[in-house]
């Protein structure tokens, strides 16, 4: 059992901070720059020395609300009064990742908001830019980060629950995409913008899978693209299922709304609701809880734990890049090395969605 990934979490989820947190060049100004990202680091303490967007006017808003020092409108004049040792964090869709990455100097520490690409092809472009380079990238991956799933790991970890034999994440809520209208018009919307979050997690938990098997489909009255998915990832021979399952046209009322992940283990379980996803933007109740074989009278209980995931998860994302860049843990567990095997479990599950499953043998 303790061969298991699960029993040997990478040092870089603990979320210690950076002991000499590097200044931040923030490349874009969009909602989640100003929601998550800034809140984040004014949070943690981690030096922003400006940022840049095509409209000036957004980047000097956020500079004057957070204190910013310099705020820019073109990439190249950012790069070229950056302090040598700042990070870069891009937050732009990922069509924009790659001439961005063109103009930083070789070897710069960058950090990538997700997915890598819309399509697979876009992230083996991005990734080639990486290595030529020799930029050292990582992937905003920030549910990995988020403090209810640190506390989760560690009990997991620990052995708490004994052996995972299943890993379920359900979301059915009603989420605005009109709050983003850039994704109205992608053609992967569900996967590639939302579960991407969660096929990410599982590969920090358990790896990389052996095989994955998806349905995702549109609403039959909107015009953007998929907007629920079933994917169901395999281990090989090993034991365990491993299901996401996402609806995010469910406008039926709070009732039967659901938002949570769920470890179940030869000795107990763990389940964690995503507060953020219910009544999204305004958010519901984060919870954190645990029921054991050895005190199953009395019941689930809940388990402390502080922060959310907008925006302490960023803090994380963010932390874990500076931890490396400064030699406190070993290796960057989510660079875009790792994260392009996340992306290679999203393109799979496109596939096995345009394949259109398994044709039962009715006139056999």
């Amino acid at each position: 059992m303790t061969g298991l990934p699960e029993f040997a979490p990478h040092p870089g989820y603990t979320l210690n901070p950076p002991a000499r947190p590097r200044p931040i060049v923030i490349v874009g100004a969009g909602g989640i720059v100003r929601d998550a990202h800034l809140p984040a680091y004014s949070k943690a303490g981690f030096p922003v020395a400006s940022i840049t967007d095509l409209q000036l006017d957004r980047a000097q808003a956020l500079k004057d609300k957070y204190g910013i020092p310099k705020a820019y409108d073109d990439v190249a004049a950012a790069v070229a009064a950056a302090p040598d040792n700042a990070v870069y964090d891009i937050a732009l869709p990922p069509e924009a990742h790659v001439d961005v990455l063109e103009q930083l100097p070789g070897g710069a520490a960058v950090l990538l908001q997700k997915p890598l690409g819309n399509e697979l092809v876009e992230g083996i472009r991005t990734r080639e830019v990486c290595r030529r380079k020799g930029l050292v990238a990582a992937v905003n991956t920030q549910l990995r980060f988020a403090p209810y799933v640190a506390v989760a790991r560690k009990l997991i970890a620990d052995g708490i629950i004994g052996e995972l034999y299943d890993f379920e994440i359900r979301v059915s809520v009603r989420t605005p995409w009109e709050m983003f209208p850039y994704v109205l018009e992608l053609d992967r919307l569900e996967i590639n913008m939302h579960s991407v979050h969660y096929l990410d997690l599982i590969r920090s938990f358990l790896g990389d899978p052996t095989g994955v098997s998806a349905v995702t489909v549109r609403h039959p009255e909107k015009t953007h693209a998929n907007s629920r998915s079933d994917i169901a990832l395999t281990y090989g021979d090993r034991p365990v299922r491993v299901v996401v399952s996402t609806n995010h046209d469910h406008h039926f009322g709070e009732r039967y709304e659901e938002s949570y992940i769920k470890w179940e283990g030869t000795k107990g379980a763990v389940r964690v609701q995503l507060g953020l996803l219910l009544d999204y933007p305004r958010g519901g109740e984060d919870r954190l809880e645990l029921v054991t074989d050895d005190r199953l009278e009395a019941g689930w209980r809940p388990v402390p734990f502080e922060g959310s995931w907008f925006p302490d998860a960023f803090i994380g994302s963010m932390g874990v890049v500076q931890r490396y860049l400064e030699g406190s843990i070993p290796s960057l567990p989510t660079s875009v090395e790792d994260v392009f095997r996340t992306m290679a479990v999203v393109e799979a599950a496109y596939t096995s969605a345009a394949h259109g499953g398994e044709p039962p043998q009715y006139d056999a």
